[in-house]
């Protein structure tokens, strides 16, 4: 199939490109390269320099003729959002509607959508599964769940089928080591464990140690980018075969605690990495993890990367 990747130059979607090119898919990038970066592009891929927000971009694009179009273009800084929702309404909301306008304009009507464990807020119970109550804790939060509900009307109204994907909380690298583009402005601990690992960084805060879980520290559901990116090439492929849309956790079923991970990082990197105990951030859950039975059961999809070690190793690879 011929896809769309928009935000394709970024972190998670350069690994999205490389796995629908595995698969055979034929693929253009869609990017403003605002936080992707021109060296994660394969030369290969068709590249469109243009923005969600500017329609005439986003129609020109459409224009070329899609069979399908996965959507990674938001601004995804939690905390951010909370003071600044003006910048993730236009940019995560308007410019969605803009590229889901152009699409079915143009007959293209399988979108894959990047949404995110952020619908659900505080965990009422574990592990979570899809149907746990959606109650967002911050306006990035907020936006992919109104657009997961937008997908929804879409598809009744247009017959756009989608996959809407909520990720855990993505880390690692390319484990073949072709993508090396270093996220820019990192909010995730596993790069900023390794920017201290480095030498770019001093040291690092851990928020917390005193929360109810083995070691005090919070615990979160890592996903390897690269199981995720292969779920992307699942998904398009069922809503294809079974013409109907699907919404799917995409996490582990295993949390793992923020000294877990500096601690993995301190043994493969053999760097001291200091870290200093600091005050609870708020709003923190201590507790985040997903089950993907769903996923398996539906996509066959298990994480094949995503064990601790591999993450660790595979991001140090592009920090050392």
């Amino acid at each position: 199939m011929k896809v769309l990747v928009i935000g394709g130059a970024g972190y998670i979607g350069s690994h999205v490109v490389k796995e629908m090119m595995k698969a055979g898919h034929e693929v253009t990038v869609f990017d403003n390269l605002s936080s992707g970066l021109r060296c994660n592009l394969f030369p290969k891929n068709g590249f469109i320099y243009g923005n969600i927000l500017i329609q005439a971009d986003i129609e020109a694009a459409f224009a070329q003729g899609f069979d399908a179009f996965v959507h990674l273009a938001a601004f995804k800084a939690a905390g951010e959002s909370m003071e600044k929702p003006e910048k993730y309404s236009v940019n995560n909301i308007t410019g969605t509607i803009n590229i889901m306008n152009a699409a079915v304009k143009y007959g293209c009507k399988k979108m894959i959508f990047s949404s995110s464990a952020a619908v659900f807020g505080a965990p009422e119970y574990l592990p979570m599964d899809e149907d746990h109550p959606k109650n967002p804790e911050n306006y990035y939060g907020f936006t992919k769940l109104e657009i997961e509900r937008f997908m929804a009307w879409y598809d009744k109204l247009k017959g756009m089928r989608f996959a809407a994907l909520r990720y855990f909380n993505a880390a690692g690298y390319d484990p073949d080591g072709e993508i090396r583009g270093l996220e820019q402005n990192p909010q995730n601990l596993l790069p900023r464990v390794m920017e201290v690992a480095a030498g770019m960084k001093e040291g690092m805060k851990v928020f917390g140690n005193d929360y109810d879980t083995r070691d005090g520290t919070c615990i979160r559901d890592y996903v390897h980018v690269t199981d995720l990116a292969r779920a992307h090439v699942m998904a398009l492929d069922y809503i294809t075969k079974n013409d109907k849309s699907l919404t799917v956790n995409l996490g582990t079923e295993k949390g793992t605690t923020v000294k877990e991970i500096i601690e993995a990082s301190r043994r493969i990197t053999g760097k001291a990495i200091p870290a200093e105990d600091v005050e609870r951030r708020p709003g923190d859950p201590a507790c985040l993890y997903a089950t993907s039975k769903r996923a398996k059961e539906l996509l066959g999809w298990e994480p094949k990367y995503s064990d601790v070690d591999t993450l660790v190793k595979t991001t140090w690879e592009v920090y050392k």
